[in-house]
């Protein structure tokens, strides 16, 4: 059985070489941060408390500059809090950035197995990959030429076809993963869905208030590095919505027509 427990965490970034007393005092304004010895640190989380079980689909929601990307990293495992502690329960599988180790210089099958091997993938989840990505793909021959010759949709079959190829117990995702070109979007989101039908826990920042409602039991929503509010989608969208709408801020979120 996995589980995510998360336990008042806090996480700051160090940031050196500012200049001007008053370029300081307004970051620490702004992000909640403080200096020390000259060096200025940004909060970006602060005190994060949180449990998951098996079947729970947590959504980050929140304004840029919430913390929901260092929240992802810190579960990831990427970042370590400075107080608190996260424990996790079963394979992490982290999908929160769009290289995934790729290399431009690498045949598209060289790049298959690369990404998989620092995800952590078996030699025969590795060979089955390479069997599976390839037709999935459809680019054909290409898989045999250098990843730098291909096109940006072509490269996007692949990157998303090698992410939802591995599985795992918790899977840590950025929105982008969600997002597959016009031509193959219903394969990409049937191949997604597959994907997380087969994953313990799913923890998603995203933007897509729709992909909130129809995929997650949870919502956390986000602000300055600290939960606002944690419950039931029903409850805490309408109030981020609100939220947002009351202080007119332009937030880059994606709102289904009702």
């Amino acid at each position: 059985m996995a589980s995510v427990e998360v336990d008042q965490v806090t996480f700051s970034y160090p940031v050196y070489d500012i200049g001007g007393r008053s370029l300081k005092v307004s970051m620490m304004h702004q992000f909640g941060g403080r200096s020390e010895s000259g060096v200025v640190k940004v909060r970006a989380l602060s005190d994060i408390s949180l449990s998951l079980k098996t079947g729970d689909r947590l959504g980050l929601i929140g304004r840029n500059g919430a913390g929901k990307s260092t929240l992802l990293r810190v579960l990831a495992g990427v970042m370590h809090p400075q107080q608190g502690s996260v424990k996790i329960d079963g394979r992490v599988v982290p999908l929160i950035g769009r290289a995934i180790g790729m290399q431009p210089d690498l045949t598209g099958m060289q790049n298959i197995e690369l990404p998989m091997r620092l995800l952590g993938d078996k030699e025969a989840e590795i060979k089955r990959g390479k069997r599976e990505i390839p037709d999935w793909t459809g680019i054909g021959d290409f898989i045999h030429l250098p990843l730098r010759t291909y096109s940006d949709g072509m490269r996007a079959r692949l990157m998303f076809a090698i992410c939802t190829a591995v599985r795992g117990d918790v899977l840590i995702m950025d929105e982008w993963l969600s997002a597959g070109d016009m031509e193959f979007a219903t394969a990409a989101t049937i191949r997604l869905q597959e994907m997380l039908s087969e994953t313990g826990i799913v923890v998603i920042s995203t933007h897509s208030v729709e992909m909130l409602r129809t995929l997650c039991n949870i919502i956390c929503w986000m602000e300055r590095g600290q939960v606002v509010m944690i419950g039931e989608p029903e409850v805490v969208i309408p109030a981020y919505l609100s939220g947002i709408r009351q202080r007119g801020v332009d937030d880059r979120i994606v709102i289904a027509a009702e």
